[in-house]
């Protein structure tokens, strides 16, 4: 997996909630999201043998760490 999965992610979190949010890439496709410096989703090791958080969870993720 590469780091396309979450390019669409981010996108997807900036086109449904009007946010940004920032990406970090790891190796083998692991990233992790944070909003306001803070960790949202992290893609982890598991990203890498293709478990990822699906685009539904990373956006519910957000919002709830906004709302907060």
């Amino acid at each position: 997996m590469s780091g396309l999965h979450a390019v669409r992610v981010a996108a997807k979190i900036r086109r449904d909630l009007k946010t940004e949010v920032e990406m970090v890439h790891g190796r083998y496709g692991e990233y992790k999201i944070l909003v306001d410096g803070e960790l949202v989703i992290d893609g982890g090791a598991l990203a890498a043998l293709g478990i990822a958080s699906s685009g539904r969870k990373a956006v519910e993720a957000v919002r709830a760490r906004l709302t907060a």
